[in-house]
């Protein structure tokens, strides 16, 4: 295995924690108007276990890191402070399982990667990021516009072309997505590209026939290559909250999921999701999105992750 899609960059944790503040401010909010007391005592874990719902960590994941933080401690007091401490290595604890770089492996080439989600849930901007970094590590890309059902995703990714020097297979609105991501693995063969990134419409977990196109496509891949997607990334919007864990259960029995991009952490107060996915599905999750900015597009890091949504540090 190799092309490990790494990040070294100063600010990495600022980012981080500017882009969580919302999900940070919420549990903050919580935690401190519960540790007035300073002892954590039966009341003091069911508040804790309440606040930790809100920010959407999932009732069983925040009565379990709960009682974790209450473990050896009951009746003790205890600081906000070291409160944060203790709840950012429990949350940590959960989360280490999923973290995984992302990686193209080379013994494919070109390595083929599908990229699904619902409307609006930053698609085609992650793929277009994705391009950016891994053409920074010299890798050759393609593009492919499979969001046929849109103009505007297609003239999106056309841009990211452009912007990451990588070359776009794109057809007119409303041409058949399948072909499209049959006709993008021919042309990245030819071109000897490293990574196809496949962008595809936006559907609704609940739509039967958007959801089968998508397997058709997975399944049209396969004619060209047997072993093809190598990796099925599944990008959610983490402004949705608990819907994400419908959102996976769907797509995952269309086709078969390897990861998780979770984009708009920024804008929500629902970061905690990210722990209530890890508790359930133990699938990977690549890449964070907190921000708009082209470098905002993050490695998961659990410790970090967990120390941000915690105010920890």
């Amino acid at each position: 295995m190799s092309g490990d899609v790494t990040e070294a960059k100063p600010g990495f944790f600022a980012r981080l924690k500017a882009g969580l503040a919302k999900s940070s401010a919420g549990l903050a909010e919580s935690l401190t108007a519960l540790f007035t007391k300073k002892k954590l005592d039966a009341e003091t874990v069911g508040d804790l276990e309440e606040a930790l719902i809100k920010a959407d960590l999932g009732a069983s994941q925040a009565k379990a890191i709960a009682n974790a933080v209450a473990k050896g401690r009951y009746e003790e007091e205890i600081s906000d402070h070291e409160l944060r401490a203790v709840l950012a290595q429990e949350i940590a604890k959960v989360l280490k399982p999923i973290e995984k770089s992302f990686t193209i492996d080379k013994a494919h080439t070109p390595f083929v990667v599908l990229v699904a989600g619902v409307n609006g849930g930053g698609k085609t901007t992650t793929i277009g990021k994705m391009a950016k970094k891994l053409r920074g590590q010299g890798l050759k890309v393609v593009l492919a516009a499979g969001d046929t059902f849109r103009a505007a995703a297609i003239e999106q990714l056309q841009v990211w072309g452009t912007r990451t020097g990588s070359t776009v297979v794109s057809r007119p609105a409303g041409a058949d997505a399948a072909g499209l991501a049959f006709d993008a693995l021919e042309r990245a063969r030819g071109e000897k590209a490293d990574v196809l990134l496949i962008d595809t419409a936006g559907r609704l977990q609940n739509k039967a026939g958007l959801m089968a196109e998508l397997e058709k496509i997975a399944r049209v891949l396969k004619k060209l290559d047997a072993s093809a997607p190598h990796a099925v990334l599944l990008v959610l919007d983490a402004t949705t909250g608990q819907n994400a864990l419908s959102q996976v259960e769907a797509f995952r029995a269309a086709v078969p999921l390897t990861g998780l991009v979770m984009t708009k952490l920024d804008g929500t107060a629902k970061g905690g999701i990210l722990v209530a996915l890890a508790a359930k599905f133990s699938l990977p999750v690549h890449f964070i999105g907190v921000g708009e900015g082209e470098d905002d597009l993050q490695v998961f890091n659990a410790e970090s992750f967990a120390k941000a949504l915690t105010g920890a540090a």
